[in-house]
């Protein structure tokens, strides 16, 4: 008999991109398909050099006057965990490049490691493989107004409010 869970439904609901051809890639695994050490966090007993990873979007809904971008993992004990959101991301924008440098006008809010940026996986030692959920959110305004000391949840509830599309994939990594 097939086991269904909550994370599992999560899982296939995540990466399917929406809005269209609305959709998003995410350059940052290893020959295992899992992400690779290179990009995960380094401190919380992790070793990585947490280099944020290339990062590409294409087919923008018309509509949309800025993107943001968010890494989440809902595997995390508790409510899960922020690893990244930027905002305010020109809507002419194709992506980002390795090492997370956002175009003039974006900025990055605090993740839930308390940095400002990409905050890498780090899941606890023996969980089983963790999965982090990739966003790039088509929103119908050109800047959310939301200062650097935004939560990432207050950010969330305006993505949902603002948006006209988004794409998704979901990549995994546990140690």
């Amino acid at each position: 008999m097939l086991k269904i869970t909550a994370t599992t439904l999560l899982f296939a609901a995540t990466t399917a991109t929406h809005a269209g051809n609305f959709s998003i890639h995410v350059d940052a695994t290893d020959a295992r398909g899992m992400i690779a050490a290179r990009h995960t966090y380094n401190g919380f007993g992790c070793t990585g050099q947490n280099i944020a990873p290339a990062i590409q979007w294409q087919n923008v809904p018309a509509n949309a006057k800025s993107l943001a971008l968010t890494v989440y993992d809902p595997d995390a004990p508790g409510s899960g965990w922020w690893h990244w959101v930027a905002i305010d991301l020109p809507v002419t924008s194709i992506g980002l490049p390795q090492g997370g440098a956002l175009p003039l006008g974006a900025h990055a809010l605090r993740n839930d490691f308390g940095d400002v940026g990409w905050g890498g996986p780090c899941p606890p030692a023996g969980d089983p493989p963790h999965h982090y959920v990739f966003t790039v959110y088509a929103l119908d305004v050109p800047s959310l107004g939301l200062p650097v000391d935004a939560s990432a949840a207050k950010a969330s509830a305006m993505f949902r409010q603002h948006s006209v599309g988004k794409a998704e994939t979901t990549l995994r990594f546990g140690r």
